[in-house]
């Protein structure tokens, strides 16, 4: 996902494997604040540092993500016409 088109729809598929204690710890937090597959998310903007954070949409809510949490998102985004 941190690579992940701005502002075109997408819908979360699945979490990435988490490789570690600090992995799982994120995934279980990204699933509490609504990072859920089958949401709807959209990146927003993206800080001016490259591998800085980026403002994401999940359903109705946005919230900052750095890149290393949003690696663990896996997307299918919409394809443009």
């Amino acid at each position: 996902m941190h690579q992940g088109p701005l502002h075109t729809p997408g819908v979360l598929q699945a979490f990435a494997p988490a490789r570690d204690d600090d992995s799982r710890k994120t995934l279980r937090r990204l699933a509490e604040i609504g990072f859920l597959p089958g949401e709807s998310v959209r990146v927003v903007s993206r800080g001016w540092l490259r591998g800085g954070p980026i403002a994401v949409r999940v359903g109705q809510s946005t919230f900052a993500l750095r890149a290393h949490e949003a690696a663990l998102l896996q997307v299918r985004w919409a394809v443009k016409v």
